[in-house]
């Protein structure tokens, strides 16, 4: 099959959630398909990574994102019908090249990643999957809530608004869209109840993350975070975590370290360092971190997908102590595969009682190994992909 990929980031170097999902979506599904793939990237530094892909895809072409706070992107965010997220990946060019390569290559199917990059797709008859890893309005919904300042957070409201019209909208228009979790597909089938939602979570590349030995012998635990510090639930995790969750375990366990790793930390996560709390954002091999940590504390309450963080962390036999949401789509039950729990104060408990309780922990090592090599392998969720793409087009045939 003769497939078109349209991205909103370049799936390489392995930096965030996307370009893992997507970067191994592309290993596995070309092994049986012919893909061109259409990215963005945020700077011309990047295409020395195209010939990373070009050994996954036929070709790869590539445009330039324009930053979300350029003045191009809010005036058009102004004058236009499209939300700020939208017209940052407008690009007239880009939907021309498209055009070219629908006619010259007679495109199968087209796979969409994002509903934001679907406004550069011209007309066409071929069928298009959109996958959404998150629901993007519930995303900026709940970082609004968060703001103090009102004519901002009407401003915000406002751009919230839009993208909610426009996430339906594109939704309607895929032949089929993809969701990472069932409360992900039980938002989108209330809003279009008629809407085909197949699910394909996230995955985890378990040959790569292997488990580390379960007996930890060292007194001084460490407690581990990990994020892309672009994503606002991230950077709100982190606040939680320190500020009301970290006090707490120290209390109980003084000797205890926290290790915050992930790119982009903003000054304030920055300033968070001292003697009990490690700031890292230059990491050269995630599996390292893992290696040295005792858990994975992961205090997430913005909505949206599977996290990346808490499959690694199970991969490689850390333990994980995390939020209702923050596990949601993986089908973890809290005692047996994690300890969850929607409150920071128990969430400090449950982390206290883990790391000192050698069956408990050593349960959960074991079987949220166990769930990422039966659920969450790049292979069996691409073989999954790839009869969503199978269903596509001959729904379009027939």
């Amino acid at each position: 099959m003769k497939i078109l990929m349209l991205t909103p980031y370049l799936p390489y170097p392995l930096y965030s959630g996307g370009q893992i999902r997507s970067f191994n979506l592309l290993k596995n599904l070309s092994k049986k398909h012919q893909i061109t793939l259409f990215s963005f990237i945020r700077s011309e530094k990047e295409k020395k990574y195209i010939v990373s892909l070009k050994k996954f895809c036929v070709d790869v072409k590539v445009f330039v994102k324009r930053p979300p706070w350029s003045i191009t992107s809010l005036f058009l965010s102004a004058i236009s019908v499209y939300p700020l997220v939208v017209c940052m990946y407008l690009k007239k060019s880009l939907r021309t090249e498209i055009a070219k390569a629908i006619e010259k290559e007679h495109f199968d199917l087209i796979h969409a990643e994002t509903f934001y990059v679907m406004p550069n797709i011209p007309p066409n008859k071929i069928p298009t999957i959109l996958v959404e890893q998150t629901i993007e309005y519930l995303v900026y919904q709940h970082y609004t809530e968060s703001i103090k300042f009102l004519p901002f957070k009407l401003i915000m409201n406002f751009d919230v608004a839009k993208i909610r019209f426009w996430e339906k909208r594109f939704w309607s228009k895929a032949s089929r869209v993809v969701a990472m979790s069932e409360a992900d597909k039980n938002v989108m089938q209330k809003f279009v109840p008629s809407l085909p939602v197949d699910l394909v979570p996230n995955g985890v590349d378990t040959e790569f993350f292997t488990q580390k030995n379960i007996e930890r012998k060292k007194k001084d635990k460490t407690i581990l975070f990990v994020g892309n510090f672009k994503w606002l639930q991230n950077r709100e995790a982190v606040t939680i975590l320190i500020e009301e969750i970290w006090p707490e375990i120290k209390k109980v366990l003084p000797k205890a370290k926290l290790w915050i790793v992930g790119r982009f930390p903003t000054q304030k996560i920055l300033h968070y360092a001292s003697s009990s709390i490690r700031i890292s954002s230059d990491i050269s091999d995630i599996r390292d971190v893992y290696r040295s940590a005792d858990v994975l504390l992961a205090p997430i309450y913005g909505p949206g997908g599977t996290r990346y963080k808490i499959l690694e962390a199970m991969a490689a036999g850390v333990p994980v102590v995390t939020t209702p949401t923050g596990i949601e789509g993986l089908g973890a039950i809290h005692g047996q595969e994690a300890l969850i729990s929607e409150k920071s104060a128990e969430l400090a408990k449950e982390t206290v009682r883990l790391l000192t309780n050698s069956s408990l922990y050593r349960t959960l090592v074991i079987n949220g190994r166990r769930l990422v090599e039966k659920r969450f392998n790049w292979k069996t969720i691409a073989s999954n992909l790839d009869q969503i793409y199978q269903k596509a087009t001959y729904e379009k045939k027939h």
